[in-house]
């Protein structure tokens, strides 16, 4: 969930209230509620069949620039996510209060359980100490997202701590190892339950833990006995890793097969005017989101690779087919170039600041989506210029035959322009290069005609049939 969430009362399925064996003030806890962690740069709108809808734009980024100074806050933008700044105050601050260090004494002088619930207490996840899977089967999609969310607070701030006082005694990688085995039952328990928005709150795990099981590895300790434990919890989230790179698999595949057969295919194809179809968007921020994940992985990224792939290729093929649902060939040709633009823009977007290649001046398409292009324009726009005769025959015949062939491409002209006027192609830079080849091959011909057959000049001077008044019209194509 983006932007800031407010207090999230507690739940009930735990009844677990602040412990009274020490101190807490929810300082902590109340900075950890504000701190915003769904994102990193890609937000998705889409993500739930069936009954999606809204549109989302998977090419659409935003930047994280939060300043990172010392190896903590790098471990902490490590995790990627929007709040890694706050996370790392929030983590550093405990640490300068001698609150993470209190818990550490107090785990290891016999009151270990104690301990761990004033520490998740102020982590803001004192449930994980007793949740189970049962307990979540019928919870919202919003209090699933929530649970989700203070879980990747916290957990990023537990290793935060871990890393920056690791160094300093072997108790501190005991109390880490527990707090961290403590977490990880969560995840057992969360996935089966996610539904709505199950694969941002999957990738989103996937990203933290990632990161997590990265620092513990990389961080260097003297004690030989804190490495082995450090290679332990290092371990540990290294197999959750993998957990969880099979979930993101799975989810897509029942994605892929729910998309498959809704009844939006039919119902917006039929309805639209070529565009980038809704399911389009909706697994191109899945592929987004999963690209973001292997990105954020220092392990083997060679299973999402293969998902992403896989996933694009059926995409494709998908489309193939429901594009035979189109009313007409040109419209069936725009709906494929339209599509296979938005998914080769998706995943390597075109990014320039020169505004003739931003209009389409000189960008260019994909092979793939040139293709579907030049078949567009044979189907659409070939009998329009046919229309008008390379041969030439003398004297009166000629001149009726010039004539003749300038009403038949006037009229075939204005028929092709009337039924396309207002289908649409999205893409600005598409959308002119588009208009610019379609002007190339059928006003170039027909002026070419027009120098070559200087008597028709009487008849293209009214406005129907003059060539800058028809490119004009080729202008007001694909808006919408």
């Amino acid at each position: 969930m983006a932007g800031r969430l407010a207090a999230v009362p507690e739940l009930s399925t735990t009844g677990f209230t602040a412990p009274s064996s020490l101190t807490v003030s929810n300082i902590y806890r109340n900075s950890l509620r504000s701190v915003p962690v769904y994102g990193g740069h890609i937000r998705p709108t889409l993500f739930s069949l069936p009954g999606h809808s809204g549109s989302g734009d998977s090419s659409s980024y935003q930047s994280n620039n939060s300043g990172c100074s010392s190896g903590s806050v790098s471990a902490a933008a490590g995790a990627d996510f929007s709040g890694a700044y706050e996370l790392t105050e929030i983590a550093h601050r405990m640490i300068s209060d001698g609150f993470t260090q209190r818990m550490v004494q107090e785990f290891e002088t016999g009151a270990a359980d104690r301990a761990l619930e004033s520490w998740f207490f102020e982590l803001d996840v004192d449930w994980v100490l007793r949740i189970r899977e049962e307990q979540l089967q019928d919870r919202s999609a919003s209090s699933l997202r929530e649970m989700v969310e203070r879980w990747i607070r916290a957990l990023t701030v537990v290793v935060l701590n871990i890393k920056e006082l690791v160094h300093g005694t072997l108790a501190v990688t005991r109390f880490g190892k527990a707090s961290i085995s403590a977490m990880l039952v969560f995840v057992y328990a969360i996935v089966p339950a996610l539904k709505a928005e199950k694969l941002q709150a999957v990738v989103s795990m996937y990203i933290c833990i990632s990161s997590a099981s990265y620092q513990m590895v990389t961080t260097p300790v003297i004690d030989p006995e804190a490495q082995i434990i450090l290679n332990e919890i290092g371990s540990s989230l290294s197999r959750e890793v993998d957990g969880l790179s099979e979930a993101i698999a799975s989810t897509m595949e029942e994605m892929t097969t729910l998309m498959e057969g809704h009844d939006s295919w039919d119902i917006e194809i039929r309805q639209g005017g070529g565009e980038v179809h809704m399911n389009t968007r909706l697994m191109m921020n899945c592929i987004v989101w999963i690209s973001k994940a292997r990105a954020s992985t220092q392990n083997d990224t060679g299973d999402l690779d293969e998902l992403i792939d896989d996933t694009m290729d059926s995409l494709k093929d998908l489309l193939l087919k429901k594009s035979e649902l189109c009313s007409d060939l040109s419209l069936r040709y725009l709906f494929l170039l339209n599509n296979y633009n938005f998914i080769a823009d998706t995943f390597e977007p075109s990014v320039s600041l020169d505004l003739e290649l931003w209009s389409g001046r000189h960008w260019r398409p994909t092979p793939e989506c040139e293709k579907y292009m030049y078949s567009y324009l044979q189907v659409s726009w070939g009998h329009v210029l046919s229309c008008i005769p390379k041969s030439s025959f003398p004297g009166p015949l000629h001149r009726w035959i010039s004539t003749s062939s300038l009403a038949k491409f006037e009229s075939a002209f204005l028929k092709t322009y009337q039924a396309q006027r207002f289908w649409k192609v999205p893409d600005p830079r598409l959308r002119a290069a588009l208009r610019r080849v379609i002007t190339q091959r059928v006003i170039s011909g027909y002026r070419d005609y027009l120098r070559e057959h200087p008597e028709l000049e009487k008849h293209v001077g009214h406005e129907s049939s003059n060539p800058t008044v028809l490119e004009g019209k080729l202008g007001e194509l694909f808006e919408g």
